[in-house]
C-alpha cells in the first residue's frame, strides 16, 4: 500500500517514516507539512492512504480529509492526533476519515489499522469510541427500524472495531453471514462504509443491541 504522512512536526514525521519504512507491504510515497500540502499531494501521488494529523497550519486534518474525499471518494483518510474528544472525532469522521486513531499507539497497532483500512474495514481507537459514547445522542430515525435484531447485533459489534472474522465469533456465525448483514446494513442506513456506519451508532445511540 502507498501512503501519505501529513504532519506538521517533523520529529513525528521522521518516527513514522522511520517505522513504516521497515513494513514489506507499505510504501512512503510523500510528506505533507500541513493540510493544504497533503491535499496537492494527494491528487499528485494518488495513495492509497493519507495518514493525517488533525491540527496544522493553513488548512487543518478537517479541511484537508474534506477536500481529498470530495476530490478523490476512494482514497482512505486515516486520522492520526492527540485528540480524543468527542468535538474532534464526530467532524473527522463526518468530513470523510474512515479510521481514527491516536498518537499513543503501539507502531505494531498503526500497522494493523492500515492493513484493516485496506481490507475495508473501520479502526477507531478505544478512547475516540469513548468519548463518542458519553456525549449526547440525537434521536434515531425511523430508519433503524429496518435492522433484524441479528442487524443490529452486528451494527453494535461493528462500533467497536471489530473485524468480520471477530463479530462472526462473537455472534457464533460464519463470516459469509456477517458480510451479509452488514452489506444490508450499509443499504438500509444508507451509509457507504463501516466507519460511518459505526458513527451512525454512536450519535443516536445504538452501540448496544436492541437500543
Amino acid at each position: 500500500m502507498k501512503v501519505l504522512i501529513a504532519d506538521d512536526h517533523h520529529v513525528v514525521r521522521r518516527g513514522l517514516l522511520f517505522f513504516l519504512k521497515t513494513q514489506k507491504d507499505i510504501e512512503v510515497v510523500g510528506e505533507a507539512v500541513n493540510g493544504k500540502e497533503a491535499v496537492e499531494m494527494a491528487g499528485q501521488l494518488q495513495p492509497d492512504i493519507v495518514l493525517m494529523d488533525l491540527v496544522m497550519p493553513e488548512m487543518d486534518g478537517i479541511q484537508a480529509t474534506r477536500k481529498i474525499k470530495e476530490q478523490y471518494p476512494d482514497m482512505i483518510v486515516l486520522m492520526l492526533t492527540s485528540f480524543s474528544d468527542r468535538d474532534h472525532v464526530v467532524p473527522a469522521m463526518e468530513a470523510g476519515a474512515a479510521g481514527y486513531q491516536l498518537k499513543d499507539i503501539e507502531p505494531d497497532e498503526l500497522v494493523a489499522s492500515l492493513r484493516s483500512l485496506m481490507r475495508g474495514e473501520n479502526t477507531l481507537h478505544p478512547k475516540a469510541t469513548s468519548e463518542l459514547a458519553k456525549g449526547p445522542v440525537a434521536p434515531a430515525p425511523h430508519t433503524i427500524n429496518l435492522l433484524t435484531p441479528r442487524e443490529q447485533e452486528v451494527l453494535a459489534e461493528l462500533t467497536k472495531g471489530k473485524s468480520n472474522r471477530e463479530i462472526a465469533s462473537a455472534l457464533f456465525v460464519t463470516e459469509k453471514t456477517v458480510k451479509t448483514h452488514i452489506s444490508n446494513i450499509f443499504a438500509k442506513l444508507e451509509v457507504q462504509d463501516r466507519t460511518q456506519a459505526a458513527l451512525y451508532a454512536v450519535k443516536h445511540g445504538l452501540t448496544e443491541p436492541g437500543k
